[in-house]
């Protein structure tokens, strides 16, 4: 038996290469194997895969050429693995065959009663519909904007960032719409509709409206040592406060800020210490009730386009004195905001990884089929990827987004860029993937390599602490896509890799580079 058949049998290369080893004394009437042999892997590739910190760990390689189908590297293919985040190539991949790329959606503000000179005797609905950005991240060239480092992960990446467009501009554009429409002031109440769908996603909410992704932020600045640092507060919605006791210490001291288990919707309390030469260091906070949070946001916008409103801005939400969704939606409309194109959308889902965007997806995916519980989204997707071509036997799936409890065949994962790359806009669908060494999840790695700006690739990771031995358990590390390579030719590729161990969190970003190197290996040798 050679390396590489006993490899497809769910080995490690480091046990297979004991075992030939092993037996090598017996083999004596037949050249010696090369122990660590992969058909089609080049070895440099083995170096990086029989590291100590994968002496437990499974590799699964699936590499294939896209225009003749010719399998390259089958490490594995068939073996069902966590796939991590890039389970949403899944979830947002069955939004894309459904809608298309260009598809939108509408968020409109109704209203009831009459409006006579400017006045509105009754109440404005913002109905949410699942518009995953709100206006909050468009850039002025209409595309979607992102950071490498996204605040969605600020408080498990240092050096996460915000971009620079108002998270409040979609409510402020619904406001002045409202205005322009003849209201000056609002007798009744300002409600949000949130029944479109409901659904839960690592136990927080996932709703149709959503403002800044459900998220405040906390840029905390240095001072002077021994001064209390600085706190900036976004977007800023009554009545929502910070409370800091983050001291900055001399230059070169110790940066650790944790938000306290103390904090509620209202207000983020924060603790620890950053140094004085630290970057500004950026912290979020989810909120519990999201409609709560965006009727404040949208009364205060409508102050801003000098509409008045009667009532408390900031009182709980009165979803529960709405009429019925279908008469609502027969409501007059004062306003309307069309969301980014799917393809915008895709981008921010992908490129930063966004869990709630790729499971609202989801949701959007069971409402169009008449069902408003979220979980009704998953076999739809299915159906849908079905109806493509795609082997759905190959994928298990429970959520869009990539949790834990999903599995997949790097064949199946590699078999779904092999459709959306035989599909007339597969070149949009590449261009909403984290680029090797350019931008999104995968900016840093390789980003000096030869390979920088030809791969194109959704990353996963499943991260669990082992108590045992003190130490981190990478469950899931993924890299799977579409790459160029140095010859010219067009392969789509899954590498998996499961159960390395680290000391510490930096570790796991070696695992990140790891993967990529191998990425890039293959991409310079084919």
């Amino acid at each position: 038996m050679n390396a590489a058949v006993f490899l497809r049998r769910g080995a490690s290369v480091a046990a297979v290469s004991a075992l030939v080893l092993a037996g090598a004394t017996a083999c004596t009437t037949e050249e010696p194997t090369d122990p660590w042999a992969v058909d089609g892997l080049p070895d440099a590739a083995l170096d990086v895969l029989n590291q100590d910190r994968y002496e437990h760990a499974t590799w699964s390689i699936a590499v294939h050429d896209l225009e003749t189908g010719e399998v390259l590297i089958d490490l594995g293919a068939d073996r069902m693995v966590e796939p991590g985040s890039f389970a949403k190539t899944y979830s947002a991949g069955a939004a894309w065959l459904e809608w298309g790329p260009d598809h939108t959606i509408t968020t409109p503000v109704k209203r009831t009663g009459e409006v006579t000179a400017g006045v509105l005797a009754g109440d404005l609905v913002l109905v949410g519909m699942g518009d995953l950005t709100m206006g909050g991240r468009t850039k002025d060239d209409g595309g979607v904007d992102f950071t490498n480092l996204d605040h969605n992960d600020a408080n498990f990446l240092p050096g996460s960032t915000l971009t620079p467009q108002d998270p409040l501009a979609g409510l402020n554009d619904l406001a002045a719409q409202v205005k322009a429409s003849g209201i000056d002031s609002v007798v009744g109440d300002v409600v949000v509709d949130d029944r479109l769908f409901t659904g839960t996603l690592g136990g927080q909410a996932v709703t149709p409206t959503v403002i800044n992704q459900n998220l405040v932020d906390v840029m905390v600045q240095p001072t002077e040592p021994g001064e209390p640092a600085g706190t900036t507060l976004t977007p800023a919605v009554s009545p929502w406060i910070v409370t800091s006791t983050v001291e900055t210490v001399e230059a070169g001291g110790t940066t650790d800020i944790t938000i306290d288990e103390s904090s509620h919707d209202g207000e983020v309390v924060l603790s620890g210490t950053i140094a004085a030469d630290s970057e500004p260091q950026l912290k979020v906070y989810a909120f519990d009730d999201p409609a709560t949070f965006a009727r404040t946001a949208f009364i205060e916008a409508l102050g801003r386009a000098d509409v008045a409103v009667a009532a408390d801005p900031l009182a709980t939400n009165p979803g529960t004195e709405l009429a019925e969704r279908a008469e609502v939606d027969t409501m007059p409309t004062v306003a309307e905001l069309e969301s980014l194109p799917l393809a915008e959308e895709v981008t921010y889902v992908m490129k930063i990884s966004y869990n709630r965007g790729a499971q609202t997806l989801i949701c959007r995916l069971a409402v169009e089929r008449g069902d408003s519980e979220c979980d009704a989204g998953m076999p739809i997707a299915g159906e849908i990827w079905k109806d493509a071509g795609l082997d759905v036997t190959g994928a298990a799936l429970i959520d869009g987004s990539g949790l834990e409890g999903n599995y997949v065949t790097p064949a199946n994962a590699l078999q779904i860029q092999t459709l959306m790359a035989q599909r007339p806009d597969a070149e949009r669908w590449k261009a909403t993937l984290p680029v090797l060494g350019v931008d999104g999840s995968l900016a840093m790695v390789e980003a000096d390599g030869p390979a920088a700006g030809k791969v194109f690739a959704k990353t996963g990771t499943l991260l669990n602490w082992d108590a045992f031995n003190q130490r981190f358990r990478l469950a899931t590390k993924t890299l799977g896509g579409v790459m160029e390579t140095a010859s010219g030719r067009d392969l789509a590729f899954t590498i998996i890799v499961t159960q390395g161990f680290f000391d510490d969190l930096d570790g796991i970003l070696d695992a990140n580079d790891d993967v990529g190197a191998v990425t890039a290996i293959i991409q310079q040798a084919f």
